[in-house]
């Protein structure tokens, strides 16, 4: 049978008002601590987050909100920020809404009635309404990946518009002037980002912006496979292509083998995350990698600051910077 509160109590010693407070969260010392610890896997003691929950308010739970489990960002991001928040005593409640911004809300509303404590979100940009509601309620929100400019929340980036930049240049360094780019949705600050990185380098070296050679879509494969064959389909077609996705790079080399065109002899081709990529394709894969180990990370963090009270005040937006992974599947026209 499973010990209680009460047992534990008389197992170390100690008050029930020092081990309540411990498994509420509170800080105990160090050397109480160890012996409410040892107590607890003696004893298969197992606290009743429910009741705990209605207690404290507390629910020791993280809503986690994501446009699509099918997204390999997406799932990158939940597996290690889930790792982080368990090692905090902290369980995640993970929420699809499938790009569509009305099951967004409806999953927010979800999230708030199951009393999460805070809400972890890749946001569509539809919502910012309602998460305003969910930050008056006094609900700490961390956005990834995105931000929402009229929304005071902590956000945790990658400066999408330095690393586009560097891709775009590195095809301008290799020759290439008819570079194209495949972008996510347009109102997405991270699409909108990595189009402004690829606008600006044209712009430094004075090259003419041609715009049937950006092409807007979904962060999705299908969106890639299809973009890539309706630039391959232009009059005067891309000599180097920038797809700014994983999903999106995988549909781009789809498209490219279905018409045997073979990289870096007939297109070059920078992709995005998932640096395994370069690995199992021939020629390896240039890439946009991201650090997805250090953006899980600062979300944590931040997350679990507010939680605590030690980060209050001003939102933070923390920024970290891509890395561009030069492989073999970028050379100049020149040589052809």
């Amino acid at each position: 049978m499973a010990g209680t509160i009460k047992d534990i109590a008389k197992h170390t010693g100690l008050s029930l008002g020092t081990i309540s407070k411990f498994i509420n969260g509170g800080r105990v010392r160090e050397a109480n601590r160890d012996k409410i610890e040892r107590a607890i896997k003696e004893l298969d003691f197992h606290v009743n987050e429910i009741a705990r929950g209605l207690k404290t308010s507390k629910s020791k739970t993280i809503g986690i909100i994501i446009p699509s489990m099918e997204n390999f960002f997406c799932t990158s991001l939940i597996s290690r920020v889930e790792k982080h928040l368990s090692k905090h005593g902290y369980s995640g409640i993970i929420c699809d809404y499938q790009e569509d911004p009305q099951m967004e809300k409806e999953k927010l509303v979800f999230l708030i009635n199951k009393m999460v404590d805070g809400i972890i979100i890749v946001p569509s940009g539809d919502t910012q309404k309602e998460i305003q509601q969910v930050l008056d309620r006094g609900i700490p929100v961390v956005t990834v990946d995105r931000i929402l400019p009229d929304i005071a929340c902590d956000s945790v980036v990658v400066d999408n518009f330095k690393i586009s930049g560097e891709a775009v240049e590195y095809f301008v360094g290799q020759d290439h002037r008819r570079i194209a780019i495949i972008c996510g949705p347009r109102n997405i600050s991270t699409a909108e980002e990595r189009l402004n990185g690829y606008l600006a380098v044209h712009e430094k070296f004075r090259l003419t912006v041609d715009p049937d050679l950006i092409q807007f879509g979904d962060y999705y494969m299908q969106s890639g496979y299809e973009l890539c064959r309706r630039l391959l389909d232009l009059p005067e077609p891309p000599t180097a292509i920038f797809a700014t996705n994983y999903d999106i790079t995988l549909g781009v080399i789809s498209a490219l083998n279905e018409r045997n065109i073979r990289i870096p002899e007939q297109l070059s081709l920078i992709g995005f995350d998932n640096l395994n990529l370069s690995k199992v394709i021939k020629p390896a894969l240039s890439l946009v990698v991201q650090p997805m180990d250090q953006l899980a990370d600062a979300t944590t963090k931040l997350m679990l600051e507010r939680l605590e009270g030690t980060l209050q005040g001003i939102p933070q937006l923390v920024k970290f910077e891509a890395e561009l992974v030069i492989k073999d599947s970028v050379i100049s026209p020149l040589h052809k």
